[in-house]
C-alpha cells in the first residue's frame, strides 16, 4: 500500500510505503531534513519520535508535524549529539516510550563549523555527526533488534570523497584545522560505520539492514550555521544556482528508510549531474568508504571514545 506525502512541507513525488505500525527516529528533526522526513513518515501512518536538541523549536516541529499525521501524533525527544550524557538520556527516553524501534533515522549534524569542540572535548564534526549517532545506536541496540524488520539509515554527504580519518589525529589537536576536511571526515566515518554495521548484521543472521543516504546540494539551514561570512555568502550563492529544496533533498533519505526491498550497505542520493538533485538513485561512493579494516578500526576507535559497546554478535532475529 502506498500513501500520499502531500503537505504543508511540500509533495514527496515518490508516494511512500504505508508505515503504519511502525516506529521511526529522527534525529535534527525539527528543520531542514529531518523537519520533511518526519512529515512524510507520519503522514503515510509511522509513529514518529522527533529528536531535537532546540526544544522550543522541536515543539514548534512536533505541532506542525501533527497537523499532517496520518496515525499517532509525533513526540519530542531532547537530543544532543555534541553531549554524550544527552546521547544517553535520549535513548533511555526512547527506550521508554516504545519497546521496538523500526528504523533509526540518524540524519542531525553540523557542516562548515569554526574549530570547537563538543562537551566531551571531540572536534564538533566529528563529535556530533558520527561519534554522538554512533553512541545512540549502539544504546538503542535492544530497541532495534525486537523490531521484526529493523533498519539504520545514516545522512552522509558527497563530501565523503574529500574525506579520510585522521588516524593519528581524528579530533584535530593539531595546529592546522580545516572545517571543510573535517566535516569530510565525519561524513566518510558515516559510511564506515553504515558499511561495518552491514557486515555484522550479515555476520549475525539479524534481520538488521543499515544504509545511507545524502540529500545533494539541498536547501537546508546546516551551512547557514557557520560563522564565516564569506562561507555563508558562498553557500548562499550557489544554492541559488546548484541546489534543491529540502523537500527533493529529503527523497533519497525517505527512499532508504521505506523502500520494500533495502540493499544492506546501499546508498542513495539525486540521480541528477554530479549528484546534486533529482530522483533518488544509487550514489556513487569512495573506495574508501568501503574498506573492510578502516571499518573495523574506525568501530574500536568509536566505542573506545564513546564507551558505547555494541553486543558482539548483534542479537539475530527476535
Amino acid at each position: 500500500m502506498s500513501v500520499s506525502t502531500h503537505t504543508q512541507f511540500g509533495a514527496v513525488r515518490e508516494p511512500l510505503p504505508d508505515q503504519t505500525g511502525r516506529t521511526v527516529l529522527i534525529t535534527g528533526a525539527n528543520s531542514g531534513l529531518g523537519l520533511n522526513a518526519s512529515a512524510a513518515l507520519a503522514s503515510a501512518g509511522a509513529q514518529v519520535l522527533m529528536a531535537c536538541r532546540d526544544q522550543a523549536r522541536g515543539q514548534a516541529a512536533v505541532t506542525a508535524v501533527a497537523a499532517v499525521a496520518g496515525g499517532p501524533p509525533p513526540e519530542l525527544i531532547s537530543l544532543d549529539l555534541a553531549d554524550l550524557a544527552s546521547v544517553r538520556a535520549c535513548a533511555g527516553e526512547a527506550a521508554a516510550r516504545s519497546a521496538a524501534i523500526d528504523t533509526l533515522l540518524l540524519n542531525g549534524g553540523v557542516m562548515a563549523m569554526p574549530r570547537s569542540r563538543t562537551v566531551d572535548g571531540f572536534e564538533l564534526h566529528f563529535g556530533t555527526n558520527h561519534l554522538g549517532h554512533f553512541a545512540l545506536a549502539g544504546q538503542l541496540i535492544s530497541q532495534l533488534t525486537a523490531s521484526a524488520a529493523p533498519r539504520v539509515v545514516v545522512t552522509s554527504s558527497v563530501m565523503h570523497r574529500a574525506g579520510r580519518i585522521r588516524w593519528d589525529d581524528p579530533n584535530w589537536t593539531g595546529r592546522f584545522y580545516s572545517a571543510e576536511l573535517a566535516y569530510g571526515q565525519s561524513k566518510l566515518a558515516n559510511l564506515l560505520f553504515v558499511h561495518e554495521l552491514a557486515a555484522r548484521a550479515r555476520r549475525a543472521g539479524s534481520p538488521l539492514v543499515a544504509l545511507a543516504a545524502h540529500p545533494g546540494a539541498a536547501l537546508t539551514n546546516l551551512a547557514t550555521q557557520n560563522q564565516n561570512k564569506l562561507v555563508r555568502l558562498a553557500y548562499d550563492t550557489a544554492r541559488t544556482l546548484i541546489t534543491q529544496s529540502a523537500q527533493g533533498g529529503t527523497r533519497p533519505l525517505l527512499y532508504a528508510a521505506t523502500t520494500a526491498e533495502p540493499e544492506p550497505d546501499g546508498y542513495w542520493g539525486p540521480a541528477g549531474f554530479l549528484e546534486l538533485k533529482g530522483s533518488p538513485a544509487a550514489a556513487r561512493r569512495s573506495r574508501a568508504s568501503r574498506d573492510d579494516a578502516s571499518a573495523r578500526r574506525l568501530w574500536a576507535l568509536s566505542e573506545r571514545l564513546t564507551g558505547v559497546t555494541w553486543p558482539d554478535p548483534l542479537p539475530a532475529r527476535p
